[in-house]
């Protein structure tokens, strides 16, 4: 006698995002710990060296935080007016930050005063930052003008007026002491090279500029503003690469992943996405609650901090990878040894390999359906453990049953509570695109065997005028759905056939053999 099959049952599709490596690996945050400040949050830096503190811009305050602590370490608020955009020097020693009053200010980390102040802006600065070399500091203002400026000497280098609009962001080559780029109002980016006296290379971006970001190897520029986020090839003489627009509201913020492989964008729509600078898809995306102004990864991809509208900061940690236990150097008894000998052995190929038959534990269901007791199997599935978390488990053996050709006696002979049990389930999964087959023909059965009983209890009386109600709703959706495909499908057939337009003037007819 044949061995029992266990029922298979089947994998249905989950509505919903598809699981990626970079779902499973964006994913592996935990929690976020917010943090109040006070004011909107415009600008998120990471020092680039251990222990990845980071400087939160707000208001007139530049706070500094270490990786776990809730409240700022340090704080900067010697501003007399609102802050902008506190940057880390590459070794993480000296912090820049621009303001409203015009003035360029250079902090040392482990005090509180400004080391140097940079006057020659006339209205704000809202973008600094240092060159690769550690010796200069680029900024970019409200007056249209962009500066080069020398830190030992405190003195101004270089001036460029080249923007007609608002200069709100900018970025620095990690490999060229020169190079570095500007986005404006005027809906352009602008690359310079200190050496010379104007700009070396200009994109236009169509929008607003409101973030640019040069990639590590200096060959890739990537623009933000409006709804779209472009990348522009520096080598090509700034060729536009891509467009992405990907969301709802003005884009803010851009930041890279460690590697360089992820590139992440922030907006007024409270989204982050994460975007796969292979072929510029999105990979993940984060929501959040408030509209997004400025965005930050630490160095190792360890924490992710975003800056809200509502003046909150949002910080997730990296959930810790899950170690596996180190193998027991305790001595094993000799006989150890015997026990094993032989498990390691491959078959080759002129082997007679004789298996062991595995005994299977069955379900409780499958013990049931093995015994041919049809009615207590499918009273097993309509367990409430069951239906609620596992429903493809219960219509699986619904589906058995009616393979079998008992599903009609399994059905009858059920009392109020059994019966209840059963329409409850049906009036949760009968319009599941899913289930519909199955349970149609479930339903159908009951109402044959239970419609003359149908009045004698309240409870499955209301039940069954629900099931009337959600077949009938769902009938009407599919009428409505057949009378939008037959109007969408009358309107493509008029799409592809062209017709003459009546005010297109009429061709002349020209004579047989004429040219």
């Amino acid at each position: 006698m044949s061995s029992y099959k266990p029922l298979a049952i089947p994998t249905y599709p989950k509505l919903g995002e598809k699981i990626t490596q970079d779902t499973l690996y964006w994913k592996r945050y935990k929690t976020p710990v917010q943090i109040k400040e006070f004011g909107a949050v415009t600008k998120i830096h990471f020092s680039p060296i251990q222990p990845f503190s980071y400087a939160v811009t707000s208001s007139t305050r530049i706070h500094l935080y270490g990786q776990y602590s809730q409240e700022p370490v340090k704080t900067f608020s010697r501003f007399k007016d609102t802050a902008y955009c506190g940057t880390y020097r590459g070794d993480g020693k000296l912090l820049a930050a621009g303001c409203e009053d015009s003035v360029v200010q250079l902090f040392d980390i482990s005090g509180k005063a400004a080391l140097r102040q940079f006057s020659g802006h006339s209205k704000a600065v809202h973008f600094v930052d240092f060159t690769s070399d550690k010796y200069r500091i680029v900024s970019g203002s409200d007056d249209y003008t962009s500066k080069l400026w020398d830190i030992p000497n405190g003195i101004e280098i270089a001036s460029y007026k080249e923007h007609t609009d608002y200069i709100r962001c900018g970025c620095t080559s990690s490999l060229n002491n020169d190079l570095f780029a500007t986005g404006s109002y005027d809906h352009t980016i602008k690359v310079f090279d200190g050496r010379t006296d104007k700009s070396v290379m200009s994109m236009d971006h169509g929008q607003p500029v409101e973030s640019v970001l040069l990639f590590p190897s200096g060959g890739l520029l990537v623009s933000a503003g409006g709804r779209y986020v472009k990348v522009w090839d520096i080598l090509k003489g700034g060729q536009l690469l891509v467009s992405l627009r990907n969301h709802h509201k003005t884009v803010t913020c851009l930041c890279l992943s460690s590697s360089g492989q992820r590139l992440l964008s922030g907006s007024l729509d409270r989204h982050v996405k994460v975007y796969s600078t292979m072929n510029y898809k999105v990979v993940h995306s984060f929501d959040y609650a408030a509209s997004i102004l400025s965005l930050a990864l630490a160095p190792d991809d360890q924490m992710i901090v975003v800056g809200m509208t509502n003046g909150v900061l949002n910080i997730k940690h990296r959930k810790p990878e899950e170690r596996k236990p180190l193998q027991s150097t305790t001595k094993r008894h000799p006989r150890y040894r015997v026990f094993v000998r032989g498990k390691d052995y491959m078959p080759k190929q002129d082997d007679i390999y004789v298996s062991k038959p595995v005994r299977e534990h069955l379900k409780k269901y499958d013990q049931l359906l093995k015994g041919f007791h049809m009615s207590k199997a499918l009273d097993a599935v309509l367990q409430s453990q069951i239906r609620t978390k596992k429903p493809e488990v219960t219509v699986a053996v619904m589906n058995e049953l009616k393979r079998r050709g008992t599903l009609k006696n399994a059905l009858a002979g059920r009392n109020e509570k059994e019966l209840s049990d059963l329409l409850i389930f049906l009036l949760k999964h009968l319009v599941n695109p899913l289930f519909l087959p199955i349970l149609l023909n479930v339903a159908e059965h009951i109402i044959d065997i239970y419609s003359p009983v149908v009045g004698q209890s309240s409870v499955i009386h209301k039940q069954f005028i629900r099931l009337q109600e959600v077949v009938e709703k769902e009938i009407n959706y599919q009428e409505e759905l057949l009378k939008i495909l037959g109007m969408m499908d009358t309107l493509f057939a008029t799409m592809t056939t062209k017709k003459e337009s009546p005010w297109e003037e009429p061709k002349p007819i020209l004579p047989l053999g004429s040219q």
